[in-house]
């Protein structure tokens, strides 16, 4: 696809949009100026490709499709049929799965189907139809008790927040930790690394339904055949959510034991972040699930979207590609880059370095919050987002920790040497912060004082790099 082509693709789709809304035209093109000039380091994010992007933005977005391929209950669904048919068969091949279900629409509703699946299949029980006629938003906090109750209080062992489990994970606010039983296993106090033998013995204590390995701050890699053992030693569900790191496992950086796919009941996934495809969410499974997992509509799902699915295919496809396998590996080299630019610079890394796409920043040592740090660092140009640490002091709220990632300006083409700069760069801005003060003049976790002229500094210097990578390059909106 030409340059030109793709130019005149964008700009004359802005001028249909700003004919019935011109200040939605101008906010998009906003976005991309603004993601062009500044340092994406937000770990979940990624730069979709045009062919990507554009194939969410056609008439498949206006057609409902309930059901299974093959199996719809509306009429007229062929060529949907053929989208997700085609977009699980590019899953299956790429991560060497059994079976791929491609409808979620997040990384949440991939989750769900994963655990509403679980619980269809080991769990005999009356009231399984009656959740899933009803709306989980009617249920309140004692229906969730006789729920849980009447499926024999089913439980789940996932990792903690603070230790860089997700939320869906059997965090208690989250409907994960309402649905079942939950418990939690952290990382080693002193290394904040994965102390296997005590998931093990955690899991013989508390004898889980699910255990849930995956991450979303967790700097290092997986053993998940050390997982699967756990599992099977205490008879659970090995569910893997590799949302965070799936780019590496298809672009074989993860292989072997550190590849979930073969050693997990069920792999859930999003398709953006290290994916670099649409934002929605996929699930994996082996046949054993594969009926249940089939059934995620109308078991938790509405409606597919359509034009998602299909943008989903495109990128799958181009994940099949050798040129992905080589941004992968970048993208890993790329985390090391940063790590070892922060330690060079007296910065404080949770586990002292990282193993994947993404690296946890202590700012404690810095006198900072999360939520400070975060904030300064934006005011520079540089986009991240505050991360829990380890029995975090600052809750998850402010934390002690920002989370950065490498797969963004990966593919904008960024290497060793520029990220070696951005930790320059982080380090300067988070030198030069100083904590503010409440109104009563005490501490505060929010407020900061940015020094003189360090966000101009800080900016000219990340323009300079931003301009040898553009995003988007020959992409010109007229």
């Amino acid at each position: 696809m030409t340059d030109s082509l793709i130019s005149s693709a964008y700009s004359q789709a802005l001028e249909v949009i700003a004919a019935v809304e011109p200040r939605i035209a101008e906010a998009t093109r906003q976005e991309l100026a603004d993601q062009r000039s500044s340092l994406k380091l937000i770990a979940s994010e990624n730069y979709a490709s045009p062919a990507v992007l554009m194939t969410m933005g056609t008439w498949f977005s206006d057609k409902y499709a309930e059901g299974t391929v093959g199996h719809r209950f509306y009429a007229g669904c062929q060529n949907v049929d053929t989208v997700e048919t085609l977009a699980a068969e590019h899953a299956r091949e790429l991560f060497g799965a059994p079976y791929a279900y491609v409808q979620p629409h997040s990384g949440i509703d991939a989750n769900l189907v994963a655990f509403w699946s679980i619980l269809a299949n080991k769990v005999e029980s009356p009231y399984l139809a009656r959740m899933q006629a009803k709306n989980v938003n009617e249920l309140s906090e004692a229906d969730w008790e006789t729920l849980r109750h009447e499926f024999g209080n089913q439980r789940l062992l996932g990792m903690s927040l603070d230790a860089g489990g997700h939320l869906t994970h059997g965090f208690r606010p989250n409907i994960s930790g309402k649905m079942f039983h939950q418990q939690q296993y952290g990382t080693d106090p002193e290394t904040g690394l994965l102390d296997y033998g005590a998931v093990a013995a955690k899991a013989r204590e508390f004898k889980p339904l699910v255990l849930v390995a995956g991450y979303s701050a967790y700097p290092r890699r997986v053993n998940f055949a050390k997982m699967r053992e756990i599992a099977d030693e205490v008879g659970a569900v090995l569910m893997v959510d590799m949302a965070h790191f799936a780019g590496l496992v298809a672009g074989k950086v993860f292989t072997g034991e550190e590849d979930p796919v073969p050693y997990a009941h069920l792999t859930t996934t999003t398709t953006h972040k290290s994916l670099r495809g649409p934002r929605g969410g996929m699930v994996l499974a082996q046949e054993e699930f594969a009926a249940d997992v089939d059934r995620g509509c109308p078991m938790v799902l509405g409606g597919p979207l359509s034009h998602v699915m299909a943008a989903k295919a495109v990128a799958f496809a181009e994940a099949r590609q050798p040129s992905f396998q080589t941004y992968a590996q970048k993208v890993a080299d790329n985390a090391k880059s940063l790590a070892e630019g922060f330690l060079t610079r007296g910065a404080n890394l949770v586990t002292g370095g990282t193993d994947n796409h993404l690296v946890l920043l202590d700012v404690s040592s810095f006198g900072l919050t999360g939520r400070q740090a975060e904030s300064a660092l934006l005011d520079a140009g540089v986009v991240t987002n505050r991360n829990s640490v380890p029995a975090d002091p600052n809750g998850a709220w402010y934390t002690s920790g920002v989370r950065l990632g490498t797969p963004a300006l990966t593919t904008r083409g960024f290497g060793h040497e520029e990220f070696d700069t951005v930790a320059e760069l982080i380090v300067d801005v988070l030198s030069n912060t100083e904590a503010g003060t409440t109104k009563a003049g005490g501490p505060s976790k929010a407020s900061y004082v940015l020094g003189d002229g360090v966000a101009d500094r800080v900016t000219k210097q990340s323009a300079e790099m931003l301009d040898k990578h553009p995003l988007y390059p020959g992409l010109v909106l007229s």
